[in-house]
């Protein structure tokens, strides 16, 4: 199951606070590419679309299309912010 650092768990967290006011409201990371070229897009989702899978905890949820739940399952989220205030996410590979 895809994991998140304590740096993506901190951003995600702020940023769902900053841009709902849903106390279900999660990050949404759903696919937006093709099959030979696949794209993953983070939103905010006021709950999760039925048959995403919900992984997270007291600090934030954090919602993955079923197929984006298959497709990361040995990733983890990483986030940061730069001196604009621009965040990035990062998928890296789970240690062994």
């Amino acid at each position: 199951m895809l994991t998140l650092t304590d740096n993506a768990n901190t951003i995600a967290a702020t940023i769902v606070a900053q841009q709902s006011t849903t106390p279900d409201a999660g990050l949404r990371i759903h696919s937006s590419g093709t099959a030979a070229e696949p794209r993953f897009a983070v939103t905010i989702a006021p709950t999760p679309e039925p048959g995403d899978a919900v992984i997270g905890d007291e600090d934030i949820r954090v919602f993955l299309e079923q197929a984006v739940a298959e497709a990361l399952d040995d990733k983890v989220l990483d986030a940061s912010v730069d001196e604009e205030g621009s965040v990035s996410f990062t998928l890296l590979p789970q240690p062994a």
